[in-house]
């Protein structure tokens, strides 16, 4: 990992000259202290890494200093950048990593290209945190130390064991064969098999994970994108699960979501409001998440669900009819 990180180190300089040890320490998600044991082996190493004092000082490197990578031409370059700009790294804790990629991709251009690139990319945006109606996509939280354990049995083929927390249930321990890595809608997934079934986790719920020695039971190769079409149709055709269609305000669209299990439609109303079609887990599960939004939600459909939310209305209202007694 140091070797990694000295690498990086000097990218930075090269691109970007002179930096300070807080800068540096930013951009390597290290302390300031790490960054100048790194410049100190720099040096002793042969590198021409020199520091400049006063206010604006900083760390920089001799004019002229190269590094020896692999080239790549103009097209491949750019077709790098562009996909290292998506966002699907960070939900398989790949972020850090391909920060570092991308600044090597940067530096193998020959110099006559490498504005030129950089300056495409800043011209591609791609899958934005936001779209035209201000309507934030939140990324789940994984700790990277679990993500880091799955993705290695997905990679090894081993199995995983998961300490799993599942919707309306105490977490508990799964044995699992990983397939894949799913991501989305900043959304991260794990395809896997458990008994010889189908399973579909959702990594923002695994608690712990551990990469077990014992070789995974799957096929050798797998077509992810139609295994993830597949159980998306089962999973919103089959067991338990009910879909509603609401209309909800703007501003609790992202609290109606995490509670939904799908999304399946969304569109914008006249006034504003935004009516979506989602999927919950069982009856309960869709009473309760409307319930939690109020006056910020209204259920359109089917009725049985408007009537057990104008059920539990009312009986609140009788509650509150007179004063307390006492």
């Amino acid at each position: 990992m140091r070797a990694d990180r000295l690498v990086s180190l000097v990218l930075l300089l090269r691109q970007r000259g002179r930096l300070s040890a807080t800068t540096l320490a930013r951009e390597l998600e290290v302390s300031t202290r790490t960054v100048l044991r790194d410049i100190e082996a720099l040096s002793a190493a042969g590198v021409p890494v020199y520091a400049e004092r006063g206010r604006h000082g900083g760390f920089a490197l001799l004019p002229g200093f190269q590094t020896e990578l692999t080239g790549l031409n103009h097209e491949e370059a750019l077709a790098l950048l562009v996909a290292g700009s998506r966002r699907g790294a960070q939900a398989f804790g790949l972020g850090s990593a391909l920060a570092s990629a991308m600044l090597k991709v940067l530096d193998a251009l020959p110099e006559s290209y490498r504005d030129t690139a950089a300056g495409a990319v800043e011209r591609l945006l791609i899958d934005p945190e936001t779209d035209l109606l201000s309507r934030r996509l939140v990324a789940e939280e994984v700790p990277d130390s679990i993500v880091a354990e799955v993705r290695r049995a997905v990679f090894a083929g081993h199995k995983l064991r998961i300490h799993y927390a599942a919707v309306g249930q105490p977490p508990k321990w799964r044995t699992v064969d990983p397939i894949g890595l799913v991501t989305v809608r900043e959304q991260g997934y794990l395809l896997a098999t458990r008994s010889g079934a189908d399973r579909t986790y959702r990594l923002s719920r695994v608690l712990a994970a551990e990469e077990l020695a014992e070789p995974a039971q799957r096929p050798d190769r797998v077509d992810l994108d139609r295994a993830w079409q597949e159980r998306s149709t089962r999973f919103r055709t089959g067991g338990d699960s009910v879909t509603v269609l609401v209309r909800v305000n703007p501003t609790q669209r992202e609290i109606l979501v995490g509670t939904a299990l799908a999304v399946l439609a969304e569109e914008v109303d006249a006034d504003g409001w935004l009516r979506l079609e989602v999927t919950f887990q069982d009856p309960r599960h869709a009473e309760w998440a409307l319930w939690q939004l109020a006056t910020n939600a209204e259920a359109l459909s089917p009725e049985w669900l408007r009537t057990a939310l104008r059920n539990r209305a009312a009986a609140i209202a009788t509650r509150y009819e007179a004063p307390p007694e006492g």
